[in-house]
């Protein structure tokens, strides 16, 4: 009994000698005062035991000489403190060394069983599973695929990966392309042509899938290059312009000139702001849809607003560079299949694209690539992270890498990741946000040739964004802001969480820097 009278006396002994015994600690609103006080007044937290259950992530008298000192003003920058120097319960004390588990747990929530047709409804059937983005997105999206697919090759999803290009063969097979999403008022457009890379990740080697897969790539290349006969009397053609030389090359483009339907009223209201035609609007910002840049400056006649909108006169860069990845494919793939002709063919029209791309879309005096203004005759002003594209397909020279990692690191590079392009205009296709898919081609695009460095550079950077608004808003999301960090704006929606495309980038990003999923581990 003595014994144990003396063990409890020395535990309290002990605590006593840690100075802060928990009944006698300094209450929150001792420790923070007038701190305290704004946080509660102003509802920072709709609950009023949120905040005092918050952990400070320094000393407390630390944190009021910051406040003090800032004196941060408006709820939105005293909520920006707070979450700064508090891990608060249930807002932003999720761990980011959790960052790939978490992906791992998001990806049964973003699968949708087959889709059936229904009278009236929007939605376009399908055969099998598939991943949809999130949040608004409640449909399979075509580019978004891709870079969903690339994360759930590396989190053992491979049959999610094979029944999603069951979905999109079908798709291909029944209407010639794929939609931009799978709904009626996306089949007038497609999107960026990542169908033949989707093929590459795929494990099913069985003769009937081959063939069908080769089909379906060259029905897409044959919807891609529909306006090749009456492009050559005319200039352009749907999505075909033919170049000063007479070479062929591709556009984004729509076949209806009507405003969008999920955007009715936004574009009427810029075909109200914009000079000439309101159907030749209509079909500009359709097109700009199908880029899946919508919006940004690189459609714009004047940098700055999108009443200036004119994507179809532009020959852009990423959607030529997907197109020649396509024609490579598919000659490696009609070679495996013993067609010469359809090989010969394939290699041919690859070269000649290869050539047009190094003669029209290569600026050597600024050490970028660019887009093709076809009514100016000359590559456009804008810098976007589209330059990066030639380098991701395999179609830049080692100098001509080396130029453009000299501009990215210049010019595109922001504390947070890529950025999409130097220009401050509003829309979320340009500055300051990044995006998941443009951060993947621009790493995978330097690493490839040469420039590990840089690419292992914008890794950390990206990933320590993302990690940075998991931890403080426990969800994934559709863009960010790589100049402060955050999440980020703009565009015609509110910012949406899921998120596909970032889930399956983080996870691709996480596995092939394994350092920086062990830097995650330690800042944790």
């Amino acid at each position: 009994m003595k014994n144990c009278r003396s063990l409890v006396a020395a535990g309290l002994v002990s605590l006593l000698a840690l100075g802060n015994p928990g009944w006698a600690q300094s209450s929150p609103a001792e420790l923070y005062g007038d701190l305290f006080k704004r946080v509660q007044l102003e509802k920072l937290f709709p609950d009023g035991k949120t905040f005092v259950d918050a952990t400070p992530r320094s000393d407390p008298a630390a944190i009021m000489a910051a406040y003090r000192q800032q004196s941060p003003q408006g709820k939105d920058a005293l909520r920006a403190f707070v979450l700064r120097h508090f891990r608060v319960p249930g807002v932003n004390d999720h761990g980011a060394s959790n960052l790939r588990a978490h992906v791992r747990t998001l990806w049964p929530t973003l699968v949708r069983q087959p889709v059936e047709r229904q009278a009236g409804s929007s939605a376009l059937p399908l055969p099998a599973p598939f991943v949809v983005p999130g949040g608004r997105f409640r449909e399979i999206y075509y580019w978004d695929s891709y870079f969903t697919m690339l994360g759930l090759a590396v989190d053992g999803q491979q049959p999610l990966i094979e029944s999603m290009l069951v979905d999109f063969t079908s798709t291909i097979e029944i209407y010639g392309h794929i939609p931009n999403g799978m709904r009626s008022y996306y089949l007038s457009r497609s999107q960026p042509p990542f169908y033949a890379l989707m093929v590459d990740l795929s494990k099913d080697d069985s003769a009937e899938t081959a063939t069908r897969q080769l089909a379906a790539l060259r029905a897409e290349h044959a919807y891609w290059m529909e306006g090749a006969s009456c492009a050559q009397p005319s200039g352009a053609c749907k999505r075909v312009v033919r170049m000063p030389d007479g070479t062929l090359l591709n556009r984004y483009w729509d076949d209806k000139n009507t405003p969008r339907d999920e955007s009715y009223a936004e574009d009427v209201t810029t075909a109200s702001e914009a000079k000439g035609d309101k159907a030749t609007t209509y079909r500009h910002l359709r097109a700009g849809a199908e880029s899946g840049w919508d919006f940004t400056s690189r459609w714009f006649a004047d940098g700055r607003t999108i009443a200036t909108i004119h994507t179809t006169d532009i020959v852009p860069v990423d959607l030529n560079s997907l197109m020649l990845a396509m024609e490579q494919r598919i000659e490696v793939r009609c070679r495996k299949a013993d067609d010469s002709a359809c090989a010969t063919e394939f290699a041919g029209l690859a070269r000649k694209r290869r050539a047009a791309i190094d003669r029209y879309l290569w600026v050597a005096k600024e050490s970028r690539y660019a887009d093709w203004d076809s009514k100016a005759k000359k590559p456009t002003a804008i810098l976007s992270a589209a330059t990066l594209y030639p380098l991701f397909v395999g179609a830049a020279s080692p100098a001509q890498a080396t130029a453009v990692a000299t501009t990215v690191r210049a010019k595109l590079l922001g504390s947070g990741g890529l950025r999409t392009t130097p220009n401050a205009t509003g829309q979320q296709w340009d500055t300051p946000n990044g995006w998941a898919p443009l951060q993947w081609v621009a790493i995978e695009g330097l690493a490839r040739n040469g420039q590990e460095r840089l690419a292992r550079d914008i890794a950390g950077r990206w990933i320590g964004t993302v990690a940075a608004a998991y931890a403080e808003t426990g969800k994934m999301l559709e863009k960010y802001d790589v100049e402060e960090r955050k999440p980020g704006g703009g565009g015609e929606y509110p910012l949406q969480d899921g998120f596909g495309w970032t889930n399956g980038v983080t996870s691709a990003l996480l596995d092939r820097y394994p350092d920086i999923a062990a830097d995650l581990e330690k800042a944790d």
